[in-house]
């Protein structure tokens, strides 16, 4: 079951928003449960068992670290008092501390046992986990490149369940933060629950336990909160239904086609039709998932942040897929020792080596994150590069004024130091270096999506070689004109409108904010749907007849996307590989 079918908003949602609020608080967790569970075998009953065995192993890991962790905590509380009052004893006493010194080392060995125990639990909850993801995803790919090489090797093909990567790093955040000082939960229903959660289940956010313990536990409900959460799944459901479809659709007929006889053109058309299909499809699933948080009281933390307006591609991933991104971060990135210890290079490829990975089973993949990862790691080395020269150039200016000016007149005047001083044209130059950034930037992502939508290389090659007029035959069979008709022309330009949040700008203009400078820096926080997720939250600043207007215009798009939904038969789920 996905959320834009017609079985999901008019049946499946609607039967359980009731019956959530008709059970008492007490009761309603385990009600989410069972209707996750159901929503999750609509589709795939036998791949439930899969999910399953994930929320028990991870339930019982969690147990134990958390008992080997309070353990050790009891030893660290308990025994510096001990230690201290033996000591004084001693003192007073004029007797020896040698026992006291060998009770010390007993305590500290037993803690450090447990330290190790705690490791030793959290090294096989990660093998566990990623076992169970590599058996059902990469196995079979791993046998079929083994076959390639030993003829013998059987090719094994295993049934992928939808979402394991999701629930799998959902199960890892868990047990790591119980690790990290989170306490354990003991009713092994509400870390189902937190697991298998509809809303979030198959297509993201990837939502971390340490942000979500106490909503499981505790939540507040209230009218506001509930038409933020339809506003924000109507605004998601268009984005599928009205703009990424109808992407996908184009993106289809020419991927689909014969490259050998396809035109520059049509070549790039294809690879923008992708580009703002996988947009509007992952950011309308994750604003569709956090608009039904919000309608069961929940809130999740937000997944995109407008990043196709980006000017590097290290503030790409800081704008594209965030849950993911925040997840490599904090659990691998920072672990690996971030940019403080080790080599940052390195670290930096290995997390996009595995966000590669993470998003599918073939070399396309793989080689998709390295691209990405070449680029972050080139600029970030650019960066420290113009920082040594900027800071060396500060240096060199000050002592130049220092000659110059004097000291007794500097002293007088005040001395101007080189960032002080604007030069002629630097804002021209600063707004062409952001337009330079924005497309390279562009580009960068584009090419990137056209291997993520083709997977096989030497086919992406062929692709690309057309891209740029190296791979071009002397015969097109179809005409870019014969793509673009005027329905897609229309359907094109929406796309690519809605990609910037006028309605924020607008919003800035009236309210004369700073409009946000392209970095990503200092300002509000932006969900998807254009509304405000920061200090001033949708809906909170605003009167009551624009509370109704913005009600009543989500029931209208509802209705829009009802219509949509049922006069067509093209509605794919790109996240069967995720």
């Amino acid at each position: 079951m996905v959320f834009s079918s017609v079985i999901f908003v008019f049946f499946f949602l609607p039967v359980v928003i009731i019956g959530y609020y008709l059970l008492p608080k007490i009761a309603r967790n385990y009600f989410l449960l069972a209707a996750s569970l159901f929503f999750y075998a609509w589709g795939e009953p036998k791949a439930v068992w899969v999910m399953v065995l994930s929320i028990v192993c991870n339930y019982l890991f969690g147990l134990l670290v958390g008992k080997v962790s309070g353990d050790a905590d009891g030893i660290t509380g308990g025994s510096g008092n001990e230690i201290t009052e033996g000591r004084a004893d001693d003192r007073t006493n004029g007797r020896a501390d040698g026992k006291a010194n060998e009770k010390t080392k007993g305590q500290v060995s037993e803690k450090d046992g447990h330290k190790a125990g705690r490791k030793g639990l959290l090294v096989l909850a990660v093998a566990v986990n990623i076992g169970i993801l590599f058996v059902y995803k990469y196995l079979g790919f791993a046998t079929e490149n083994l076959h390639a090489v030993f003829s013998q090797v059987p090719i094994l093909q295993i049934a992928l369940p939808i979402g394991i990567s999701f629930y799998t790093f959902q199960g890892l955040s868990y047990v790591i933060d119980v690790y990290r000082g989170e306490k354990p939960l003991k009713n092994p229903f509400t870390l189902a629950l937190y697991i298998s959660m509809f809303p979030q289940l198959i297509a993201g956010p990837i939502v971390r336990y340490g942000d979500i313990a106490a909503q499981l536990q505790k939540r507040s409900y209230d009218s506001t909160m509930f038409a933020q959460g339809i506003r924000r799944f109507s605004a998601g459901l268009a984005k599928k239904v009205i703009l990424a479809n109808q992407m996908g659709a184009l993106a289809d007929m020419i991927f689909e086609s014969d490259y050998s006889v396809m035109g520059t053109g049509v070549a790039w058309l294809g690879t923008l039709a992708y580009t703002l299909q996988i947009f509007f499809d992952f950011s309308g699933y994750s604003d569709m998932a956090i608009g039904l948080g919000k309608m069961l009281g929940f809130t999740f933390l937000e997944n995109f942040d407008r990043p196709y307006l980006s000017t590097s591609v290290s503030e790409f991933w800081r704008r594209w897929h965030m849950s993911l991104s925040g997840w490599f971060r904090d659990y691998v990135y920072i672990p690996l020792g971030g940019s403080r210890k080790g080599n940052v290079y390195l670290h930096l490829m290995i997390v996009f080596l595995l966000t590669g990975i993470w998003h599918g089973a073939g070399w396309g993949f793989l080689i998709w994150g390295l691209w990405h990862g070449c680029f972050v790691v080139a600029e970030r080395y650019v960066v420290k590069r113009d920082k040594r020269r900027t800071s060396s150039e500060k240096v060199n200016t000050a002592k130049k004024q220092k000659e110059l000016i004097g000291e007794k007149k500097g002293k007088q005047n005040g001395m101007i130091s080189g960032d002080q001083v604007k030069k002629p044209g630097s804002e021209n130059r600063s707004v062409l270096r952001r337009a330079a950034g924005w497309l390279y930037t562009i580009l960068v992502v584009m090419i990137g999506w056209t291997l993520f939508r083709i997977v096989d290389f030497p086919a992406f090659l062929k692709y690309l070689s057309v891209m740029l007029c190296f791979g071009q035959g002397s015969f097109q069979a179809f005409s870019l004109r014969y793509y673009l008709t005027n329905q897609r022309i229309f359907y094109l330009a929406l796309s690519i409108l809605a990609c910037v949040p006028f309605g924020r700008i607008l919003r800035h203009i009236v309210n004369g904010k700073t409009v946000d400078n392209g970095e990503g820096k200092g300002t509000v926080k932006v969900g998807e749907s254009g509304k405000e997720e920061g200090p001033e939250k949708d809906g909170e600043s605003g009167n009551l007849l624009t509370e109704w207007l913005l009600n009543i215009s989500s029931l209208l798009l509802l209705v829009i996307c009802y219509i949509y939904m049922i006069n067509s038969t093209y509605n794919p789920f790109i996240y069967f590989r995720f």
